[in-house]
Formats: structure tokens, C-alpha cells, sequence
């Protein structure tokens, strides 16, 4: 600034000055301008904020943000108390983190808090009606659940209260149930497991190693087994890909889970390729039984 000054009457204008002691000293020219300009200020030269205002301005803002952090701070643990207090009142986010110190909000930015007004209104109003007439549904559920014992579910239930005159929505009587914990006796039998549940059982070694991927035909075969529900009942059907082509190369199907139903799939596939070459031929299944 003191060069700036003193060599200023030798330059046409003061940015001329400005961009030939910059370039000297190694500052930028724009910098440079902004220090003038500010010492200008400061001495009372030119109108504005001197740097001991700014600085003042600086720290009054800085107290301000720490008084807000920490009313939100104070204002969260009252919203935690009331919530002790009464487990009526609904309850924060939970991603967000405990109250740890005084430098830390308690919540994120998308949980609401609970001002003290909210808490007694929440407190002091009554149920609405929606809560009422679920207290009502569910009595009703819970007597014709019962009648039957426990057998019936929410679509029969559902039914049962239309015959006797009461409508409601099917979708109310499976939430209210479901919030009761009742549900219905689920006919049919359980699903048939194809996979062997003995991991100590001997198998075959495998020869893939998981990367399901083929250069040519007739490389790499996997088979498997699946059960499909028809009309006339369970059928299982066995099926052989060759990897390269995903063309199901052989398959068969049976009302049994015998051994030969892979075998025959197998066989099929086999006679399908049959004058091809297939001396480098792997054929990778599960660790079914079959």
C-alpha cells in the first residue's frame, strides 16, 4: 500500500499503478485493488465498513448461530422429555442420532420436533372417529375369529361381516387383524424342497466353479429341477441349457421326483446332440438327491 501510494503520481491512472507494482511484488492485480480500497475505508477516505466493523459484525453473527444451535438443542430435549412422558406422542426419526453435546442437534433435518402446544393438544384431543370405529371393528373381528376358532381369515371374515349387514372394506379388516396378530388357517401343503439339506452329504466335485460362461457348443451343461402346480396337481419337470447357446437341450417331466427324471432329461439332451463332439463336455447341477 505505501508503494502503491508513493508511486501513484507516476502512473497515467491508478490501475495502471495497481497492475505495475502488482506484477513486482507478485500479487494479483484484483487483490491488490480490494487492500486499496479497503485501506481507504479504514483511514475515512471513502465511505463503508472499516475492517474493525466487519470483524465486529463477523463475531456478532458467529454468537448468533451458536445461541440458535443451541435453543433448537434445548428445544429437542424438552420434545425428548415430553415423549418419556407420554408414549402418545410420535416418535423421532430413527436414522437420527442421540443428543451427544452441545455442538450437535439431536435430530436431522427431516424429523419434526414437538413444540409444548402440540404435546397438549396431543394429550387433551380425543380419538377421532376413524379410532373409534376400528376399536368397534375389531371387537367384532376378534368375536367372529373366535367363533370359529381362529380359522377363518381376512377375506372370510371380511365376508362373514358383509352377510350380517356390516359394511366395511376388506383392506380395514386385513390391517385391524393384522394389528391383532389373527390370521386364518392356510390349507395346502408345504413346498417340496429338491435340494439335499445335508451339507455333509458326498456329491459329485464341481467342476465350474461358479463362472457360468461357454467358448463354444457342447462345453458346459446345467441342469435342474423345478415343480410346477396344474390343475390335476404337482408336476416336476427336469431341464438341461446348454450355457453357450441357452437353448434347453433336453427336458422331461413327471408326477415323481424318481431319479430317472433327471436321467431322462439327461438322455434326451444327449441323444439331441448325438454325432457331435462332447469329449470336453462338462454337466454341472445342484446338489439335489436326484
Amino acid at each position: 500500500m505505501r508503494m502503491l501510494q508513493e508511486q501513484r503520481g507516476a502512473y497515467p491512472s491508478e490501475w495502471a499503478a495497481i497492475t505495475s507494482i502488482g506484477e513486482k511484488l507478485g500479487v494479483g492485480r484484483e487483490a491488490l485493488r480490494l487492500w486499496l480500497r479497503r485501506s481507504e475505508v479504514d483511514s475515512g477516505k471513502r465511505p463503508g465498513v472499516t475492517s474493525e466493523q466487519r470483524e465486529h459484525i463477523r463475531k456478532l453473527e458467529r454468537e448468533n448461530r451458536e445461541l440458535r444451535r443451541a435453543k433448537a438443542i434445548l428445544k429437542a430435549a424438552s420434545a425428548d422429555r415430553a415423549r418419556a412422558l407420554d408414549p402418545r406422542l410420535p416418535k423421532p426419526c430413527a436414522s437420527s442420532p442421540p443428543t451427544r453435546h452441545a455442538g450437535e442437534s439431536s435430530r436431522s433435518a427431516g424429523c419434526s420436533r414437538s413444540a409444548p402446544a402440540t404435546y397438549y393438544a396431543t394429550v387433551s384431543r380425543p380419538s377421532s372417529a376413524r379410532a373409534r370405529r376400528d376399536e368397534t371393528v375389531k371387537a367384532a373381528i376378534t368375536r367372529v375369529w373366535s367363533t370359529q376358532h381362529g380359522g377363518y381369515g381376512a377375506d372370510t371374515v371380511w365376508a362373514q361381516r358383509n352377510r350380517e349387514g356390516i359394511a366395511v372394506a376388506r383392506c380395514t379388516v386385513e390391517r385391524l387383524m393384522r394389528a391383532l396378530g389373527l390370521r386364518g388357517v392356510v390349507r395346502g401343503k408345504a413346498s417340496v424342497r429338491t435340494t439335499v439339506g445335508d451339507e455333509t452329504a458326498a456329491r459329485p466335485a464341481d467342476l465350474v466353479q461358479r463362472p457360468f460362461r461357454a467358448v463354444a457348443l457342447n462345453r458346459m451343461w446345467v441342469a435342474d429341477l423345478t415343480y410346477v402346480k396344474t390343475h390335476s396337481g404337482w408336476v416336476y419337470v427336469a431341464f438341461v441349457i446348454d450355457v453357450f447357446s441357452r437353448y434347453v437341450v433336453g427336458w422331461q417331466a413327471s408326477r415323481s421326483l424318481r431319479t430317472d427324471l433327471a436321467l431322462d432329461a439327461l438322455a434326451m439332451a444327449l441323444w439331441g446332440r448325438r454325432g457331435q463332439e462332447l469329449s470336453g463336455l462338462v454337466h454341472h447341477s445342484d446338489r439335489g438327491v436326484q
